[in-house]
């Protein structure tokens, strides 16, 4: 019979391995430990090339009947930036009165600890009819090329098929059980150079000056909101984050102007509808321009229905809770896993991630694991 694991213990050793993206600092090797213990198949998948740095993930299956329910999260963390701020060291793992301490205590080596605790105590009593899955990855924090993505391709290859899945991200704001996650806004960047010719100012007809046309071509795009939002998602928005023209003197007309701006859009857009809507609204100011996009993320929903209910009513018998869905705040790796599986996300309070002193209370990391139990036998007792 498999021993239970205690979430706070395997959080700490986590917590220890220094694990800034991409580097994994051993945290692939304690958890692939631990999971084998449980009776865990596990693959180490390394993914790198096109001059990105190589990440270490991991896959881990349990069983190879379906359903398979996974469970998705990420073991690197941000940089903990001034150590000297710290009160604590960031990669000590220090519990000080009721608090758990450290860079990815919240976001989100905690969750993960949490749903291996968890599966060891189901595991413990009674074998689920199906798999129980993990998919790890080292690269959520850093350009998401390497991680998650490339697992699901590699899953699909060798016939790794979800059923359901979970994200650990940190969703609640300040309590737990305030919020699950039940889709993320799309994120894209653009970066708009506009071209002129370089002059005198003393004589502007010679010269094309493209600071203003930038301006006004900026105007365009932020007069009108782009929409008022949905049931489920708030008003898409478009953010001009820098204006930059590095013309040190007064008296010489620059030859380009550069802006960046990023739009977080919901189900209403999409990044092909709004890079259209932009070149054709820069293209009525006439001159010549260049726009670059990159996007991180579509807009995605998984509508109210059995994994969000699911989950919901496993928060609400431990805590007494009933849980907002939500699709407020950044990216995640579900935007990756929605194109496999019905996903939802509820992992830890996030009001401390990426911040110095990182922590979480102790209580919620035990109260977590019980969730996430309570989950994975709710789903395998009536699987949606």
């Amino acid at each position: 019979m498999n021993t239970p694991i205690d979430p706070v213990t395997l959080s700490q050793d986590m917590i220890r391995c220094n694990s800034v993206t991409p580097a994994d600092g051993g945290t692939l090797d304690l958890l692939q430990a631990a999971l084998e213990s449980l009776g865990f198949t596990c693959h180490r998948l390394t993914f790198g090339g096109d001059g990105t740095d190589e990440v270490q993930n991991l896959y881990a299956r349990w069983g190879t009947g379906q359903p398979n329910f996974c469970f998705a999260g990420h073991t690197d963390v941000v940089p903990v930036g001034d150590t000297a701020a710290w009160t604590t060291d960031p990669f000590g793992g220090r519990v000080d009165d009721g608090k758990l301490y450290g860079r990815g205590a919240s976001d989100m080596k905690s969750a993960v600890a949490a749903f291996v605790a968890a599966c060891s105590r189901r595991l413990a009593v009674a074998p689920p009819a199906g798999s129980i899955s993990l998919l790890i990855t080292g690269d959520e924090e850093g350009p998401a090329i390497n991680g998650t993505k490339k697992v699901l391709e590699w899953m699909a290859d060798n016939g790794e098929t979800i059923d359901a899945c979970l994200v650990g991200e940190p969703t609640n704001p300040l309590q737990l059980g305030e919020m699950i996650k039940i889709g993320r806004r799309g994120s894209m960047t653009a970066d708009l150079v506009v071209q002129g010719t370089q002059g005198h100012v003393a004589y502007p007809h010679l010269a094309d000056n493209p600071v203003g046309r930038l301006i006004k071509m900026l105007a365009a795009v932020t007069a009108e909101p782009l929409d008022a939002g949905t049931d489920h998602f708030q008003a898409s928005n478009l953010e001009v984050t820098t204006i930059d023209v590095g013309n040190p003197v007064s008296n010489v007309i620059p030859a380009e102007a550069r802006a960046r701006i990023n739009i977080r859009f919901n189900d209403l857009q999409t990044s092909d509808g709004l890079k259209k809507w932009m070149t054709e609204t820069f293209d009525s100011f006439g001159g010549t321009y260049t726009l670059k996009v990159h996007v991180t993320g579509e807009a995605f929903l998984t509508p109210p229905g059995p994994l969000s209910t699911l989950v919901a009513e496993a928060v609400k018998d431990r805590l007494g809770v009933e849980p907002e869905l939500s699709t407020t705040g950044g990216t995640s790796d579900a935007r990756f896993i929605k194109d496999y599986a019905p996903v939802a996300e509820f992992g830890l309070i996030g009001s401390t991630m990426h911040k110095v002193d990182e922590h979480v209370a102790v209580e919620d990391i035990v109260a977590l694991s019980d969730i996430y139990e309570d989950i994975i036998n709710r789903y395998f007792a009536d699987p949606p």
